[in-house]
């Protein structure tokens, strides 16, 4: 057994785990934060993709022993106070979403998308979501989503100009 100290979302936890345990398990069965889903297992489809240190990462190709002082968020630790993150909003508004199933991964990789690059193109969103599959929509919706929550983003930045 190895001890880790990780802070998700926001919350300290210190835990033993096996070594050979994964993010995404210690996530999912340590934490209950069952948000982060396991889709693939071998880093195809971006649906386990959770925020370390701030970067999107696929949290089925890390041990969580090599989390151990890093802040981690999941799709759980983005709503504030009460209120969705610009990125649940749009794909809901946007209908960027079926069965559901990969959107907290795509919405997780998104934020660090838009973190990196707040006024992405089409084709910059498109290569930003690469390593996210969704087996349900055409990638359109989930594209304008993203869209739409960089333009809602960058005007929530923008300070008000007073005449």
């Amino acid at each position: 057994m190895a001890q880790i100290t990780v802070t998700v979302n926001g919350t300290t936890e210190h835990h033993d785990v096996e070594p050979r345990t994964l993010l995404v398990h210690f996530l999912r069965e340590r934490l209950s934060l069952t948000g982060t889903h396991v889709g693939c297992d071998t880093s195809q489809c971006g649906a386990c993709t959770v925020l370390l240190d701030g970067a999107s990462v696929k949290s089925c190709t890390v041990l969580a022993v090599q989390a151990d002082g890093a802040s981690i968020t999941t799709i759980e630790g983005i709503a504030k106070d009460g209120q969705y993150h610009p990125l649940q909003t749009a794909f809901w508004e946007q209908h960027g979403l079926q069965c559901g199933f990969c959107t907290p991964g795509m919405i997780m990789s998104s934020i660090d998308l838009l973190r990196r690059n707040p006024s992405p193109s089409e084709a910059e969103i498109r290569a930003g979501l690469e390593g996210n599959i969704c087996r349900c929509t055409g990638y359109h919706n989930i594209v304008n989503a993203v869209a739409a929550a960089a333009e809602q983003m960058r005007a929530a930045a923008t300070p008000a100009h007073v005449n």
